[in-house]
């Protein structure tokens, strides 16, 4: 058995189940050598490899549509839908991306990145079906963790309320990133009942499938009476109360029983819901005893799934949980509220510290906002940290519960920045322009996690909303910058000069440093400003830059539409103030994914780029004034 033999679904249903058997282990060793080496995300993959072939033996892709909830789970599927030569460039730039994309592949159904938005996607699909007189079926492959999301919910009710046509799999692993929380993760550990239902089907079959003449017949009759015995001992009520017919649980890594039951699914005419347990990150160790660890990755060792190298810089979501530690310990007040994220935003110490004052309330992030505000209408100060990309779901949450109240919560926002190899789902560039327009709320952005510190400090003694984003690690230039405070609505000059002046933000300060040494060497003085805080802005340090003459830019790495450059420049326009010679920052389009420095220098926000900008600019300029 090769890989190179699989090239598309028609491949994978003429293999024969010995051979279908030989191609299992051959996905997992190529999804781990390829993730060891780029990057991505591996547990969630390895865990529903048996899923994704019997799906395309069972199904008949495109005509019937797959869809992932989420998506990072997707890296078989792609396997197995002609993208094995380009497997090698997953998550690089220019490469296939680590995500489901339609302009990849006519298998790809539809572009996901974020939970729980799969069954609502996928009922959409199958009314647009039945109501043009399509055949085909519509698949939504949904993990446990986005069943903590209010979205699915929405869709289960809608769907089994007019009983349409549709397939969605539960593929249920006992974990979304952290170890799932709340009362759905009980349930469905009942339903899961124990390992030793599962394993005693296997033992059952295995020694009825030996018995001389009549095996298969005693197997095939057993299969029938197991359902009844199944349901004597484990009776599901929930998702039959949402109109859906359930079937399971089965074992997600038995690939056989699976095309069994999909092909079963398959026959009804009403919606379905697979129940699937798998292990994630199954075969492959290291991935199976730590798939939290595993379930991002760096590039990693594959004899020992360690990183190949540890990042020197330090990350901003580490600092901010170090310093709410600190200060929880004199306030307690202070509580904390994840959305499945605990750890990968900062707050593993806070809930190893203070259990009881850690809130995780799952894929929710819209409850975790309102959660928050009665918290704090209650006289707690609550801090939700959450990433920046997911935090958009809950803008109406953060707009009517939070700031129409002029509530003190605090929002941690990591990874507000370009996301990197995730790709558009996950670049955190649209805070500003969603943010910003809010009343009471006071927006900042720290060039270091010192600075990061001073803000958490102001932020939970400030009696109003604070949001304070962040990138994902910090910058290599600006320790040589110690931050000796903060104060909102007061700019940071690190670097004075007389001919020009680059007001940069987060992210981009690293970027005007640099720019400010290729200027000199073309004979400009320039001016280094950390805009820190992006509402309010400093009004002082603008007016002053118009009494001096001196032009200047504004550097962000966040839409340009609705970014701090836009409002500097309202501001400037209605104040008679000089207006941004030019504003650096990210066109009307969506990123693709890369590296970090791939993507600045591909959008033109690399200092080198942004400095040759400048230079034409101000030449033509003084040519201009003779």
């Amino acid at each position: 058995m090769d890989l190179q033999q699989i090239n598309s679904p028609e491949d994978v249903k003429r293999l024969t189940p010995r051979e279908v058997q030989a191609l299992l282990p051959l996905l997992r060793q190529r999804i781990t050598q390829v993730v060891s080496q780029n990057g991505g995300h591996l547990a969630s993959n390895l865990g529903v490899v048996e899923l994704s072939v019997a799906l395309h033996r069972v199904f008949d892709a495109p005509e019937d549509k797959i869809i992932f909830d989420v998506g990072h789970q997707c890296y078989a599927h792609k396997l197995l839908t002609g993208r094995g030569e380009r497997f090698e460039t997953l998550r690089t730039f220019c490469g296939i991306s680590g995500f489901p994309k339609c302009e990849e592949s006519e298998y790809d159904a539809y572009e996901t990145g974020h939970a729980s938005t799969a069954l609502s996607a996928a009922l959409g699909m199958a009314r647009a079906r039945d109501l043009q007189g399509g055949k085909g079926h519509v698949i939504a492959v949904v993990g446990d963790g986005a069943f903590t999301g209010g979205m699915c919910y929405e869709a289960l009710n809608d769907a089994g309320s007019d009983k349409t046509r549709l397939i969605a799999i539960l593929n249920d692993n006992q974990m979304s990133i952290s170890p799932n929380v709340g009362a759905l993760s009980g349930y469905l550990n009942y339903m899961r009942t124990s390992k030793g239902w599962l394993d005693a089907k296997k033992a059952i079959a295995l020694f009825l499938r030996k018995v001389p003449l009549a095996g298969e017949w005693l197997y095939g009759a057993m299969q029938g009476l197991k359902n009844h015995i199944r349901n004597i001992f484990i009776q599901d009520t929930f998702f039959s109360a949402m109109g859906f017919r359930y079937i399971g649980p089965i074992d997600g890594q038995d690939e056989p029983l699976l095309e069994k039951m999909l092909a079963r699914a398959k026959r009804l005419q009403e919606p379905v819901l697979l129940h699937v347990v798998t292990t994630k990150g199954s075969g492959y160790a290291p991935a199976e005893v730590a798939p939290d660890k595993m379930h991002g990755t760096p590039p990693f060792q594959i004899e020992n799934g360690q990183p190949k190298k540890k990042s020197s810089a330090l990350s901003f979501g580490a600092a901010a949980g170090e310093t709410l530690v600190e200060l929880a310990e004199k306030d307690e007040r202070i509580v904390a509220v994840a959305a499945a994220m605990a750890d990968s935003t900062g707050l593993g110490g806070f809930q190893k510290r203070f259990p009881k004052r850690l809130f995780d309330v799952g894929i929710a992030e819209e409850h975790a906002v309102t959660l928050a505000a009665g918290m704090a209408r209650g006289g707690l100060r609550p801090v939700v940290a959450i990433y920046d990309t997911f935090m958009q779901r809950a803008c109406d949450q953060m707009i009517v519960d939070v700031c129409l109240q002029n509530l003190p919560v605090v929002f941690l926002m990591d990874r507000a920045a370009i996301g990197g190899e995730d790709g558009p789902t996950h670049h955190g560039v649209f805070g500003n322009a969603w943010l910003r327009p809010i009343p009471n709320l006071t927006l900042l952005y720290p060039r270091s996690a010192q600075e990061l510190e001073h803000m958490l400090r102001f932020a939970l003694k400030h009696d109003g909303p604070v949001a304070i984003r962040y990138p994902k690690a910090e910058g290599r230039r600006q320790p040589e910058y110690p931050c000796l405070g903060f104060t909102p609505g007061q700019w940071e000059v690190l670097e004075e000069g007389r001919d020009f002046s680059l007001i940069a933000m987060g992210t981009m300060v690293d970027e005007a440093l640099t720019m400010r040494d290729m200027l000199k060497k073309e004979g400009y003085a320039c001016e280094v400003v950390n805009a820190s805080s992006q509402k309010p802005v400093d009004r002082e340090y603008l007016k002053r830059l118009t009494a001096r003459g001196i032009p200047y830019a504004v550097l962000e790495e966040q839409q340009l539409i609705g970014g701090l450059g836009a409002g500097i420049a309202q501001l400037c326009a209605q104040q008679g103030w000089n207006l941004p010679l030019r504003q650096f920052g990210i066109e009307d389009a969506f990123v693709t994914h890369g590296s970090h420095d791939e993507l600045l220098k591909h959008l033109g926000l690399d200092a080198a780029s942004m400095a040759d900008t400048l230079v034409s600019l101000l030449k033509g300029q003084h040519e201009a004034q003779g």
